[in-house]
């Protein structure tokens, strides 16, 4: 992929600006977002997805077994809970502005939502592990696109 050959008057249509190089104000883009799940840059090696969790509503009980996660919190609290099954989440930390979570692959892993705003955080995956432009506004319409 030539990137730094193409059109220098390129617009943007596609909030994924993948693997362009790119500059960003994350915790600007992090506010602003309002969709579950937004993916901001798309790359083979790793990925930045935006998210918007709402009030009493966490991000779902989740394995990835090849990418390792890295989640900060921009606005908000939370429960993160971690495990090496769905039945044994022996690792528990309360969370709020400014920590991040790291998530080897394989772990299983939750984050809930126990503040009265929505949760406000980025995502970093290595490798990628959503498509590219990937957008979901709920995470009702992101279980139903894995459950494909």
């Amino acid at each position: 992929m030539d990137f730094f050959n193409s059109d220098c008057c390129d617009t943007y249509d596609n909030i994924d600006q993948g693997p362009k190089p790119f500059v960003t104000n994350l915790r600007q883009d992090t506010l602003e977002n309002t969709n579950f799940r937004t993916a901001r840059w798309t790359c083979k090696n790793m990925q930045l997805t935006l998210m918007s969790v709402p009030v009493d509503s966490d991000i779902g009980m989740d394995v990835h077994d090849t990418s390792d996660q890295f989640f900060y919190i921009e606005r908000g609290s939370a429960l993160v809970i971690m495990g090496n099954c769905p039945d044994c989440l022996n690792y528990q930390a309360h969370v709020y502005e400014n920590y991040s979570i790291l998530v080897p692959a394989g772990t299983w892993h939750n984050v809930i939502n126990t503040g009265p705003d929505k949760l406000k955080m980025f995502s970093i995956y290595a490798p990628a592990l959503h498509p590219y432009g990937t957008i979901y506004e709920t995470r009702d319409e992101e279980t139903t696109y894995l459950d494909l």
